[in-house]
């Protein structure tokens, strides 16, 4: 086990000997590390809180940090982080709250930038890219590989589908579309496909071609969200299930939205 002299381990905290512990960390009684994880320096990890292996976590960062919510009174709720997840220096993860759940997490291989915020009762999926300074206030959702772009504030109870990419400094108070660009740039509305993100990720030329017929409906057409929405479950009747997973998941998002889209 590699632990500098300068930094404090609570007894009862979990190391595994296969973990590196840099100069100035301090962790916590109620913390539980993942094999081969890294705090490069001046690391605090508090609360109850469990990694999974393969983490990294650069200068500065705080994580299982008490929620900023004037309703939290020190109950022992959680945060919970996964496998191979890079968190950059300055990054905030506050645990949840008892009327959130109680439960913060992120999720494996995810690329957490410089001085991002993820508030409590938060969940982060596989695959997402938060860039430098995003914030997400509590109870916010990000769906699998998503990208919240830099200087991105996000507002509670917002959901931010998979697949999306948001663009730096965009301010979002509704959800967001899977498989969506959105950006600041365009009046803080979705402008299209994330057509290099899908390609990306091994989408195929069928499966794009679908979504953008689907996009089109929604964001194109005079229809409105409702009629759109009934137009798009009218293709997928034609469309084998196999083949038609990802629209029929852009309509599902649709219709069980509580917030409203950004269209």
């Amino acid at each position: 086990m590699s632990i500098h002299p300068t930094a404090i381990v609570s007894d009862g905290a979990h190391v595994p000997d296969s973990c590196s512990i840099g100069p100035y960390c301090t962790i916590g009684s109620n913390v539980v590390l993942g094999e081969d994880c890294t705090l490069v320096s001046h690391v605090v990890l508090e609360g109850h809180l469990t990694f999974g292996s393969g983490n990294k976590v650069y200068s500065f960062a705080c994580l299982g940090i008490a929620p900023q919510d004037l309703k939290y009174h020190d109950e022992p709720t959680r945060l919970t982080i996964g496998d191979n997840n890079s968190i950059r220096e300055y990054v905030t993860i506050s645990r949840g709250t008892e009327g959130g759940g109680g439960l913060t997490t992120v999720g494996d291989n995810c690329l957490i930038m410089a001085y991002t915020h993820i508030g409590h009762d938060s969940h982060i999926g596989n695959g997402c890219i938060l860039a430098n300074s995003a914030t997400l206030a509590g109870h916010v959702t990000v769906e699998d590989y998503a990208v919240v772009g830099a200087l991105c504030p996000v507002h509670q109870f917002c959901r931010i589908g998979k697949y999306s990419y948001i663009g730096g400094g965009t301010t979002i108070t509704q959800d967001v579309l899977p498989y969506s660009l959105t950006s600041i740039e365009r009046n803080n509305h979705a402008y299209g496909l994330n057509k290099v993100g899908l390609e990306r990720r091994g989408f195929t030329p069928t499966q794009i071609k679908q979504l953008r017929h689907a996009y089109r409906l929604l964001q194109a057409s005079k229809l409105n969200t409702s009629d759109a929405l009934a137009a798009i479950r009218e293709t997928l009747s034609a469309t084998p299930p196999a083949e038609s997973e990802h629209v029929t998941y852009l309509a599902n998002f649709i219709a069980n939205n509580t917030r409203g889209i950004i269209k």
